[in-house]
């Protein structure tokens, strides 16, 4: 709602409302880029459709190229694809491919895509060839998956290991903490959610862009907080501002529109008199 009054505002002052609207688009993307980060990153995703069309093309006219396959399936598994990336990764699996990046990116797909018995066999086996895959990656998207499907105490078990794996991370908390609350223990889900926001207030600048939207997670009052000031913000905007900005624009326009003259360069004569 406030975009939409700031984009009113700024029609009526400029004339335009698509120059006013792609003004505020790239305004909120820049400022999002060097505060808060929370909107996606467009060149990123950009770069990487691109990609997947260069690996798409690349196995129609090799389609015994692996390496690419499993590329371009750890890509379709990084955006949500996985029933895609299952079936571009199955070939692999078929001719025998058995390292833990191949192994990982089949059990992530299965998992994603709701096959759970095949993706927790895929992952245990990704285990036993590198328990320490990524820092705790194996771990975290175990948890995942039994959380979806209502398994909170192996998922509570998977994630006590992602977070002895990675000590910092706000995103494994959180998780453990729906865990802890989903099998009944309120009070360890309460302090996990504590532990988590503490985790984020002491990490560095690079991790806390990255874990932002997991530590609101943990603490909701902070968000509400920042809806609250844009509530404010919108009520200056729509009471204050933007009356005065629609009378100084329409001023503007009438004047444009008839004999507009300035008395203070014509020394108060009427131009018409003149005449």
């Amino acid at each position: 709602m406030t975009g939409y009054f700031q984009w009113i505002i700024l029609t009526a002052i400029t004339g335009s409302p698509l120059g006013s609207a792609l003004f505020l688009l790239v305004f909120y993307l820049v400022v999002d880029r060097f505060t808060l980060g929370l909107l996606p990153d467009p060149f990123r995703w950009v770069m990487r459709r691109r990609r997947e069309g260069q690996l798409e093309r690349l196995l129609l006219a090799n389609p015994s190229d692996g390496r690419a396959r499993l590329e371009w399936a750890g890509l379709l598994v990084d955006r949500k694809a996985y029933r895609k990336a299952v079936e571009v990764l199955r070939p692999n699996l078929e001719h025998g491919d058995d390292d833990v990046q191949t192994v990982f990116t089949m059990g992530a797909a299965c998992v994603g895509a709701g096959f759970h018995e095949q993706g927790e066999k895929l992952l245990a086996h990704a285990q036993q060839l590198d328990p320490d895959f990524r820092l705790g990656e194996i771990d975290l998207v175990q948890g995942q998956g039994r959380l979806a499907k209502g398994d909170f105490t192996g998922a509570k078990q998977a994630l006590e290991a992602l977070v002895k794996h990675r000590r910092g991370t706000v995103h494994g908390r959180v998780l453990l903490a729906r865990a802890m609350e989903g099998a009944g223990d309120d009070g360890s889900a309460a302090l996990m959610r504590d532990e988590a926001w503490r985790e984020y207030v002491s990490a560095p600048g690079f991790q806390r862009r990255k874990e932002r939207l997991w530590a609101w997670r943990a603490r909701p009052s902070r968000p509400a907080t920042y809806a609250l000031v844009l509530v404010l913000i919108l009520f200056f905007l729509g009471v204050v501002v933007g009356p005065r900005a629609s009378a100084w624009a329409a001023q503007m326009e009438g004047s444009a529109g008839g004999q507009y003259y300035d008395p203070s360069l014509s020394g108060g004569a009427d131009p018409a008199s003149d005449e």
